[in-house]
């Protein structure tokens, strides 16, 4: 550390150098303005401790020169008795902190430790900052499809505004990255980014979640909060799946929409919040209004920017570019050596219809990822419904037979059964590792392996 001590009174100041010689510490003192000019504009220090009253000149407007010259070093100012207003002053000008002569050297000390403690700090939230701007940066999403290339000039241009944004998408196309990307290259990318999920909040709770409540304001309510659109203030409030949204609450959006306030539940008073409101759906509004599930008023202020997330199947030759991102990205967690898709692969993946999108394509990539014994992963790995395997669950169409739940459950439980057997095939049958392996508990596996008739009893316990 290089400090910098400007004192005239050449005893003060030897006591000063004297106090502040510590390993990996370089210490200079001048008796002036001047001299400190000159050194300064030769060295970069990381601490300057100033006097306020110096034979040619005061601290304070020294001070000044460098924060306007942007001068990183951190400033504390010496101050006599009775100019305390003074240094005050130079800290609304950029000094840290300031000591009142005469102070012992564990004072200074104890500021010095605490001006750098935060300056740690802040350079480590600065860096989280760039870190999260650059994931979200457009050129961090990926496409070089048409439906995509088409969708970032439209994210742009919505960026530089503050009007309300409409994301429509099916599930797993990636509403959420879409909408973050607006915010971290929005003017309004150092503020918040709230996400509010409108599905999962029950719809007793919605309101207070959203605007929050006063003290006592139902039971429960043992303390005042703060909702979810007053967090976001100067930010971004991201409502996510905006159709499941019950129409009451609709209507109660829509005014907070119209005039920027918002009442806690409980309280009279109108607090003003200033939000840039990105919704996503994955409903098709349009209808929603017809069927009046959705008010049509609060849809029109929504879809200022309408913007449309494509799914897999319209954005097909982003298939390997994606599937190689995710392979990257979980070989990398994992700390697990280089993989890579076989051509065969490649071609299964491109020929998949993708029901769950890009979410489905991810999920897919980990599961190969986690069974892989082999640098280059083949078309055995493939999970169904990707891969031609007689094993699988034929999935059919009966008109009389619309039970989702039913169909979604035969495919989970043929990819449980398929990711257990590879499992202890992959640990020689020790239940323990592939438990391990599995991310689940021992007797979990134990009890899936029995269900699925795949216990064994040379199975190593």
């Amino acid at each position: 550390m290089k400090i910098l001590v400007i004192e005239d009174e050449v005893a003060f100041a030897r006591l000063l150098k004297s106090s502040l010689e510590k390993e990996n510490r370089e210490i200079e003192c001048v008796e002036s303005i001047a001299s400190a000019k000159a050194l300064q504009d030769q060295v970069d220090f990381d601490l300057v401790i100033c006097d306020i009253s110096l034979p040619d000149g005061n601290g304070i407007q020294h001070l000044e020169t460098r924060k306007r010259e942007s001068d990183s070093a951190v400033f504390i100012m010496m101050t006599a008795h009775g100019s305390v207003d003074s240094a005050l002053q130079a800290m609304k000008l950029g000094a840290y902190d300031y000591l009142q002569k005469p102070f012992e050297p564990e004072e200074l000390e104890i500021v010095i430790e605490r001006a750098f403690r935060e300056r740690q700090l802040e350079s480590r939230y600065l860096q989280l900052k760039q870190e999260v701007q650059s994931e979200y940066d457009f050129s961090q999403i990926l496409g070089k499809s048409e439906p995509m290339q088409a969708l970032f000039r439209k994210m742009r241009k919505a960026a530089e505004t503050k009007s309300t944004v409409l994301i429509h998408g099916e599930s797993g196309t990636g509403k959420e990255l879409i909408a973050r990307a607006i915010h971290y290259n929005s003017p309004r990318r150092d503020q918040s980014f709230v996400i509010v999920d409108c599905g999962s909040i029950p719809a007793n709770l919605i309101e207070s979640e959203l605007f929050g409540h006063a003290k006592g304001a139902f039971t429960g309510a043992h303390q005042h909060r703060q909702g979810l659109a007053e967090e976001a203030h100067l930010g971004s409030l991201f409502l996510d799946e905006i159709g499941e949204l019950p129409l009451e609450m609709q209507t109660k959006l829509l005014r907070f929409l119209q005039e920027s306030t918002l009442r806690r539940v409980g309280e009279t008073k109108a607090r003003e919040v200033d939000v840039r409101i990105v919704a996503a759906t994955n409903r098709d509004c349009g209808e929603e209004v017809k069927a009046k599930r959705f008010r049509e008023d609060l849809f029109y202020r929504l879809n200022v920017i309408p913007l449309t997330a494509p799914s897999l199947r319209e954005r097909q030759e982003d298939i390997p570019l994606l599937a190689q991102h995710f392979v990257s990205k979980f070989c990398k967690e994992r700390k697990a050596g280089p993989h890579r898709l076989s051509p065969g692969v490649i071609q299964k993946l491109m020929s998949y219809s993708w029901p769950g999108n890009v979410r489905q394509l991810e999920n897919v990539i980990e599961q190969m990822l986690v069974m892989a014994d082999q640098e280059i992963i083949d078309e055995a790995m493939l999970p169904h419904p990707l891969a031609d395997n007689p094993e699988g669950p034929e999935i059919t169409f009966d008109p009389s037979e619309w039970d989702l739940k039913k169909a979604l459950s035969k495919i989970h439980a043929y990819t449980e059964k398929y990711m257990i057997r590879r499992a202890l095939q992959e640990t020689n049958n020790n239940k323990t590792k592939a438990a391990q392996l599995l991310k689940i508990s021992r007797r979990s596996l134990i009890y899936k392996a029995q269900e699925y008739g795949l216990d064994s009893e040379e199975a190593i316990e």
